[in-house]
């Protein structure tokens, strides 16, 4: 549902004030002036206050006082205290209602700046990967488990390197701002990294130093490194990160193992052997899925785990943003509930030689779709 499209909620609540008020009414001719009604008039402006602007409120507290006076009249309440009294109960309901108007839009346009803010820092951080690079195509998805948020804990980056197409897709620990100034870390050096050194052991040794002078106390980063060169192989680094899933053109899948889980990025520098590299086949036809463990460890009502190995036909679909937006929907579908986890995807698909038989080209966009946002 879009974001400017309202809500049922909201239609109820913008229609409540004129109505209440027509209630009150039609209450008070109905029963006559001995019920004592009138004060009910107030709750239009009350009501007005929740969803409507300054403007709206003193225009839906003017009908009110208006109405005051007339039921007033009708009543032949001003010959006592009584009809000053309501008219005064509703003008000031209206300036309590007109103060939180004044207070909740504010507030609103705070939170526009703040996101105004979050929308920049996303775009800096995770940043549009190429589309195209060679014979590969790439897709991304994002899921933020704060809510209003679009960025997290998770990092992914595509880099066309001297030495091949790299990837990195990677999960920091805990959640908020933290996580993201960890992650920012990470993607710098990333960056940086992937053009100067030639293997990705020395790679993966390069974010190591730079996480670990910025790092303090025991938080770590887990992560998977992917380089794609001329042949058709996909070589991997992993940093305790999940196995990705390897999805074959005949249907079957794969969770390559490293040979030995290493410790996370964070935690290699104290006297502990690194990842080793190892090596998967991948030709025209496969898709690599790199993926956070929010994916993987989100439960539905009954506590099961998402069963990623047996989603792997809904990549099926020939493109792959399509594919891969089936696929976060039915992770959306499997939780029970928000999301408590970022879930970051990142699909690879071998499309085989360029079709002009060329250079590799990076594209960051296609014809009629905005890839400067993963979708979330």
């Amino acid at each position: 549902m879009s974001a400017n499209r309202p809500t049922s909620g909201s239609v109820v609540l913008t229609w409540t004030p004129w109505t209440v008020m027509a209630v009150v009414a039609v209450a008070d001719v109905v029963a006559g002036p001995d019920v004592g009604f009138l004060p009910l008039v107030s709750l239009g402006p009350a009501f007005a206050s929740l969803v409507g602007g300054r403007r709206r409120t003193a225009l839906i507290g003017a009908a009110a006082l208006a109405l005051s006076v007339g039921l007033g009249l009708y009543d032949g309440l001003f010959e006592g205290r009584r009809g000053l009294i309501a008219c005064v109960s509703v003008a000031g309901v209206t300036g309590v209602g007109l103060a939180a108007a004044v207070m909740r839009e504010r507030r609103e346009a705070e939170l526009a700046g703040v996101r105004s803010v979050a929308e920049a820092a996303q775009r800096v951080l995770l940043r549009p990967v190429p589309l195209t690079a060679g014979p590969l195509r790439v897709a991304v998805s994002y899921t933020s488990a704060i809510a209003a948020a679009r960025i997290g804990g998770d990092l992914y980056e595509v880099v066309a390197s001297p030495y091949g197409v790299r990837v990195i897709v990677g999960d920091v620990q805990g959640k908020g701002l933290a996580a993201v100034e960890t992650a920012a870390v990470v993607l710098g050096a990333f960056r940086e990294a992937a053009h100067d050194e030639p293997d990705l052991v020395r790679l993966g040794g390069r974010l190591e130093r730079s996480l670990s002078r910025e790092l303090r106390g025991e938080k770590f980063v887990t992560a998977v490194l992917a380089e794609f060169g001329t042949s058709d192989e996909v070589a991997f680094l992993n940093f305790g990160h999940p196995a990705p899933m390897v999805v074959r053109a005949d249907g079957t899948v794969e969770f390559p193992e490293p040979p030995f889980y290493a410790l996370p990025l964070g935690l290699g520098m104290q006297g502990t052997d690194g990842p080793e590299p190892y090596c998967v086949g991948f030709v025209p036809g496969d898709q690599l899925l790199l993926y956070t463990d929010g994916v993987t460890e989100a439960r539905d009502e009954a506590g099961a785990f998402y069963p990623l190995a047996d989603r792997a036909h809904l990549l099926k679909d020939p493109d792959a943003h399509q594919a891969l937006s089936t696929v976060r929907e039915d992770l959306s579908e499997h939780l029970a509930g928000p999301p408590h986890d970022d879930a970051a995807m990142l699909l690879v698909r071998h499309q085989g030689p360029p079709p002009d038989g060329g250079e590799a080209k990076e594209r960051s966009g296609t014809p009629g779709a905005d890839p400067a946002e993963p979708t979330v």
